[in-house]
């Protein structure tokens, strides 16, 4: 009985403690730059049919590519002491080949390149 006393006390003074920090730490200036959506450092207040450039675009899409892409090879060195060496040695060769042929085809499309 008591412990349950004990910790609906700590329970009401913590919240009351979380709300004073919360009311005591608001920044009362506001202007609007701070009151307007960060838009990728576009003015959201302005036309919004500003053109894109499609460089950036593709850079930025290409960089999730190869971000997800490491994701897979990063275990490949920890797989072939689990596994049938004979299959990850494919499979990584495979996979390595599909990547470099897709990079190879970026740099021919011209894609890695940012100024034109």
């Amino acid at each position: 009985m008591i412990m349950m006393i004990m910790s609906a006390i700590i329970f009401s003074i913590s919240t009351i403690i979380m709300i004073l920090t919360n009311f005591l730490s608001k920044k009362t200036i506001e202007d609007r730059e701070k009151n307007s959506p960060f838009e990728c450092g576009f003015d959201p207040i302005s036309s919004s049919r500003l053109p894109f450039s499609l460089r950036f675009f593709l850079i930025a899409i290409i960089f999730l590519i190869f971000d997800v892409e490491i994701t897979l090879i990063l275990p490949m060195t920890i797989i072939p002491f689990n596994s049938n060496i004979f299959m990850w040695t494919i499979t990584s060769i495979m996979f390595l080949t599909i990547l470099i042929i897709g990079l190879i085809h970026e740099w021919n499309q011209g894609s890695l390149e940012w100024a034109s």
